[in-house]
């Protein structure tokens, strides 16, 4: 069945309950970056003996002053633990982590729980699911929405796909590193949903980003301009929590130089992710086809780096070049 084609109806969860001392406690965490350093952290803060994995040096070095012990591969991260928790940044490096040879479906213990919270094509987990079923043990996609705020926070929202019973089993955790937890259905449905949100969230700090450059060139005070459209039918929480013009929201990327948010070279590589889905079942995607092109001549100006906001500033000195 084509990717998109899910029809199962997401289930919110906001559960209320505490760690409970008899659910799974001892966790790999595979991927310590902008994301996962934050959530590994949360996990530990909760009650769970975390140990990690990740290529970078640096990110085992800044996750051990979080309580996180480090391993030296994927094997060893793995070895003897009740949960597998990854957040990596393509389906290459994905699949690699989950089926190759020192990967964690070979080395997991036997009724493990895998939990991959990365961003990928909803085939990704598709390939990974029946392989971990045949290898004895259990696995669900349930990538993130909310950003390093949210991973720093713990008030991320998870988008789960897989078996009900995996899901719930799932719950301490991402209840430890989220606020919301939703089950969307079968086994790549979670992804599904990301892709969604994301080229939608694209395609609003676009618009946000564009309309906010012209209201600001036609002379309205950047402030005023704002408080009107967070008052009014343009309300979004590209307005409202990550506005893209320096200085209004303290706490948006745009305001630390955009730094520190959802990198804009992550921002295409999802929405390249949702036009092949929209691809499959011939969707059409117009506005998201424009997103995808105008964060890519970001990337091509050398901002990749950069917060996905930084649109703004493209469309700003664009505007003033004429």
């Amino acid at each position: 069945m084509a990717a998109g084609a899910v029809t199962a109806r997401c289930l919110l969860t906001v559960s209320k309950r505490g760690f409970s001392s008899k659910a799974d406690k001892n966790v790999a965490f595979l991927g310590l970056g902008n994301m996962g350093g934050f959530m590994a952290a949360n996990l530990v803060k909760k009650g769970f003996n975390v140990r990690g994995y990740d290529p970078s040096k640096e990110a085992l070095t800044a996750a051990s002053k979080n309580g996180i012990s480090g391993a030296n591969s994927i094997a060893a991260a793995v070895d003897g633990v009740d949960v597998v928790v990854s957040i990596l940044p393509s389906n290459k490096v994905v699949l690699e982590a989950y089926l190759g040879k020192d990967g964690v479906v070979k080395h997991a213990t036997k009724g493990a729980l895998l939990i991959d919270s990365s961003t990928v094509d909803p085939n990704v987990p598709k390939q990974i699911f029946p392989v971990a079923t045949d290898g004895g043990v259990n696995f669900i996609d349930a990538p993130v929405s909310g950003g390093v705020m949210g991973a720093q926070n713990a008030t991320l929202a998870f988008m789960a796909g897989g078996r009900k019973e995996d899901f719930t089993r799932s719950l301490p955790l991402l209840e430890a590193m989220g606020a919301k937890q939703f089950h969307c259905g079968q086994i790549g449905s979670g992804q599904v949903a990301k892709l969604t949100n994301n080229m939608l969230m694209g395609i609003t700090g676009m618009a946000t980003a564009e309309c906010m450059n012209m209201g600001i060139k036609m002379g309205l005070d950047p402030q005023v301009l704002l408080e009107v459209l967070n008052n009014s039918s343009a309300r979004s929480w590209s307005t409202e929590v990550y506005c893209p013009v320096p200085g209004l929201v303290p706490t948006a990327p745009s305001s630390r130089n955009y730094d520190g948010g959802f990198k804009n070279e992550l921002m295409v590589k999802d929405l390249e992710l949702a036009s092949g889905m929209a691809l499959g079942i011939r969707s059409p995607i117009p506005l998201g086809a424009v997103a995808t092109q105008l964060y890519r001549i970001v990337q091509s100006r050398g901002y990749g780096q950069k917060d996905f906001s930084f649109v703004f500033q493209l469309l700003k000195d664009e505007s003033e070049k004429k």
